[in-house]
């Protein structure tokens, strides 16, 4: 978890790490998800689908790290 809180902050400093609307509330674009999924592939070695990029699996640092965990 800590890693991955790292990443978000290296991604947008400004990020509140506590939201669960990380997505709905703008701190994560487009940009960001797409550069955060890059990150997340070197890191932690998944795979992640197009399927997978919607917004629920991004919308807090808890789901984030959920989907990471489903990918192992």
């Amino acid at each position: 978890m800590d890693q991955l809180q790292k990443l978000l902050m290296e991604i947008r400093p400004d990020i509140d790490l506590d939201s669960n609307r990380l997505v709905d509330d703008g701190y994560l674009d487009s940009f960001d998800i797409v550069t955060l999924v890059s990150e997340i592939i070197q890191e932690f070695g998944v795979d992640i689908n197009v399927e997978d990029i919607v917004p629920e699996n991004f919308n807090s640092v808890e789901a984030i790290y959920d989907l990471i965990e489903r990918l192992k």
